[in-house]
């Protein structure tokens, strides 16, 4: 019996291995099935989510910023790209350049030079709603949205250390009257004011408005036209100095060269504080800092407006995504980056130390700025008394369409005309057989506003429609009436009102035959959509005139005002 346990003993078997190897095989697989359907899923995840956000690819947003915060603004779009913004199922990338908004203005609206600027932007912040305001008389389709102030800062006079205390009782007001640093108790000399052109220098043109101003403003069109508005720029622009530098930028860097008040060539400059913060701080700073004088009373501000851009070179992606630029700029942490930058805004009081010649002083009132067309006809009126104004001849098309707009184009040649300090005006009208068979005819010779201005409201008031509308025969010959009667020294330029195509005569090759180069200017201004504005453009562009676009006769106003404020 026992062997027989033995034997049983003997036989036993072990568990067999391929069975438990072929299971943990079979597990192992499914669970790699089960990691692999997982990181497959969230791969296919972000990728639907990938492809849902930016699913139109990328797009870029091109931002042109005035050169005082330009630095300030690519910091916020750092910020900004930090969030990976998404807009319209793009991956929005975006790039801030440096530009002076003078020409950002002349390339949006004539021919963009992407050498010299970059990219055209889809957005732009110029330091003043002055530049708005320019853009819109220019061609208001270009502007895509309200313009909305992301900082401000004020107007201040910048002075030599040694000038800065002696006004500090200054007041604007003061800039027409006091042309003698006797009046501060100091023996100087002449007390002037370098005040470089206020079509292209916004404190120029802040500063004036403020001297305009009775009290704290505005500055209106009826007061404007005024003798007593007159009188004060004829003795304002008595007060500048021979040679006025072109900018404030370079106005300032000769106050600082200067070692005495008025070894520049003149005493004091316009200037907004940020400006003068980057002048005194940057890589070009004088060895001893200009001073800013804030003047009593209201001040002057710069507004900092951010312009979303339209037109057609401008996608549906760039327009939402320069507003949500816009807003984001506007939230508190990027308005402590603008802040550090040198600009005022409401949600914090930190200014940037050091600033050598700054107070950062309190602003107790502001200014009332004019409107949008009051802003351009200040800049005409200017131009007018400043070095004995210019020598106007305009051009007004009298053809039957322009009737319903007719008294918008008298209303806007009377307001010129009696708000003219000094300077040539002259008028003539164009239409078909207005003078015999001629299509043009000269209702008032260019000559001196203030001998013209009876005989110039006369014809304004007088002029009324016909038919046809010949309009390249009859600037042939009002350009060379105006080219035989150039003034030397003066700015001479010819301005054609119109709303229509040439319809006989000369043609636009023979036209340009007798144009003369650069020396006269043609500018238009272009109202409604039946203009051939690349016809237009060409000849301005031959001449160094512009074009402005007008949608209807209520642009005539500030189209002119701007025309007639330029230097060009």
């Amino acid at each position: 019996m026992s062997r027989h346990r033995a034997l049983r003993a003997r036989v036993r078997r072990g568990i067999a291995k391929w069975p438990v190897l072929i299971v943990v095989f079979v597990v192992l697989i499914g669970l790699g099935w089960l990691v692999f359907s997982w990181a497959g899923g969230v791969l296919d995840s972000r990728a639907r989510a990938l492809a849902q956000n930016c699913s139109e690819g990328n797009s870029v947003l091109r931002v042109a910023a005035t050169p005082s915060v330009a630095g300030a603004v690519a910091d916020v779009a750092r910020a900004w790209s930090a969030t990976r913004p998404v807009v319209y199922d793009h991956c929005i990338a975006i790039e801030v350049t440096s530009a002076d908004s003078a020409a950002v203005l002349d390339g949006l609206t004539t021919k963009w030079d992407s050498d010299k600027l970059g990219g055209r932007p889809h957005a732009w912040l110029p330091d003043s709603t002055l530049w708005a305001n320019r853009l819109s008389a220019l061609n208001a389709k270009l502007v895509g949205a309200a313009p909305k102030s992301v900082g401000t800062s004020p107007v201040l006079l910048a002075a030599p250390e040694a000038a800065a205390p002696v006004l500090k009782d200054f007041r604007w007001s003061n800039l027409p009257e006091v042309t003698d640093w006797s009046k501060f108790g100091q023996s100087w000399g002449r007390f002037s004011v370098a005040m470089p052109d206020p079509a292209a220098n916004t404190a120029s043109a802040l500063a004036i408005q403020s001297a305009l101003a009775d009290g704290k403003g505005p500055v209106t069109a009826e007061s404007l036209g005024s003798e007593a508005s007159k009188a004060k720029l004829t003795k304002l622009a008595a007060t500048v100095p021979p040679e006025v530098p072109p900018t404030t930028r370079e106005a300032l860097r000769r106050l600082g060269d200067s070692a005495t008040v008025n070894a520049a060539g003149f005493s004091v400059t316009p200037v907004s504080e940020v400006d003068l913060y980057k002048h005194n701080t940057g890589k070009e700073a004088p060895s001893k800092p200009l001073v800013g004088v804030l003047p009593v009373g209201p001040t002057p501000v710069a507004d900092f407006p951010y312009i979303a851009l339209g037109g057609p070179e401008v996608g549906e992606a760039e327009v939402r995504a320069a507003q949500a630029f816009r807003e984001f700029m506007t939230q508190p942490a990027q308005q402590k980056i603008l802040a550090s930058g040198g600009l005022r805004v409401e949600s914090t009081q930190n200014r940037p130390s050091p600033s050598p010649g700054i107070a950062w002083a309190a602003v107790t009132e502001n200014l009332v700025a004019a409107d949008a067309t009051t802003t351009q006809q200040i800049s005409s009126a200017w131009a007018s008394a400043d070095r004995g104004g210019q020598v106007v001849t305009v051009l007004t098309d009298v053809s039957t369409s322009m009737k319903p707009r007719l008294d918008k184009v008298k209303a806007a040649l009377r307001g010129q005309v009696d708000r003219s300090v000094s300077g040539s005006f002259g008028l003539w009208e164009f239409a078909r057989d207005l003078d015999g068979s001629k299509p043009y005819k000269q209702l008032v010779a260019t000559g001196a506003v203030t001998e013209k201005r009876d005989a110039l409201r006369r014809s304004i008031d007088g002029l009324k429609t016909s038919d046809g509308s010949q309009l390249y025969t009859s600037l042939a010959a009002c350009y060379e009436t105006a080219h035989d009667g150039f003034v030397a020294g003066r700015i001479n330029r010819v301005v054609v009102i119109t709303d229509g195509t040439s319809d006989g005569g000369i043609d636009l090759a023979a036209l340009k035959s007798r144009l003369h180069g650069e020396d006269l200017a043609v500018s238009f201004i272009a109202i409604g959509g039946e203009v051939d504005k690349d016809a237009l453009t060409d000849i301005a562009q031959t001449t160094g005139g512009s074009v402005s676009v007008v949608e209807n006769a209520d642009g005539i106003d500030a189209a002119l005002g701007q025309v007639l404020s330029t230097k060009a």
